[in-house]
């Protein structure tokens, strides 16, 4: 299937009333034709992986495009070079958290991004790095807690950044930490508390909104019988 085809398909399915409902959410609705998530997934698995029309989908600069082009490419063949270009292209928050958790995850450098971008100054790279971390906590089944804890500091270094679209990834990322299995909730619960101790307001609202999830009966009850990985 070529890439002209693809973009005829997503303009006709084009939807103003979801556009203005996006808007409502904070997504950037420049360049986007209003297509849900649950349109896309089955069209990406009709489509299939491929590295290459990933690329020219990416370079259309449409918003279902480029989300679509993150389910089909080949986490395998993904380089540095292109991790990089495309988080510079992050415009919405949507985009960057659907490409870190549909692909940038499933790379080989995706630890190494999610704490170098934990530094960065753009807001939706360094979003990025705390939705790489949700992601892979919620996705990387075989990683050992340590990866996890090796976060945290990073997690309590950047709570403080007031952004909006910033501090709602880094509670993302500790909260899915926690939740997954009954030693990260401990220490991801006591990151918490930490944070909550501080002067920022922005790190305080981090640490209520974890604390509120983490401590929940319905979390609690679920990590039960889910002891921590070894080391």
């Amino acid at each position: 299937m070529h890439s002209e085809q693809i973009l005829k398909q997503l303009r006709s399915l084009a939807n103003p009333k979801n556009v203005a409902g996006m808007a409502r959410y904070g997504i950037n609705t420049e360049n986007t034709y209003g297509v849900p998530i649950y349109i896309l997934r089955p069209m990406a698995r009709e489509i299939g992986a491929d590295h290459t029309l990933a690329q020219e989908l990416w370079s259309s600069g449409i918003r279902e495009a480029r989300i679509l082009a993150s389910m089909i490419d080949d986490p395998r063949k993904v380089a540095e070079e292109q991790i990089e270009r495309w988080a510079m292209d992050f415009d919405s928050w949507d985009v960057c958290d659907q490409v870190c958790s549909n692909l940038f995850d499933k790379t080989d450098l995706a630890y190494h991004k999610a704490s170098e971008w934990s530094h960065r100054d753009e807001e939706f790279v360094k979003r990025g790095a705390f939705a790489l971390m949700a992601a892979l906590a919620a996705h990387d089944k075989q990683a050992l807690d340590e990866a996890f804890e090796a976060f945290l500091p990073l997690i309590r270094e950047q709570a403080a950044d007031g952004r909006n679209y910033v501090r709602k990834a880094v509670n993302w990322a500790l909260r899915n930490i926690g939740k997954r299995n009954v030693n990260l909730n401990g220490v991801a619960i006591a990151t918490a508390k930490e944070l909550g101790k501080t002067d920022s307001k922005s790190a305080r609202w981090v640490a209520a909104d974890a604390l509120r999830d983490l401590t929940s009966g319905k979390v609690q009850k679920r990590l039960g019988s889910r002891p921590g990985r070894p080391r």
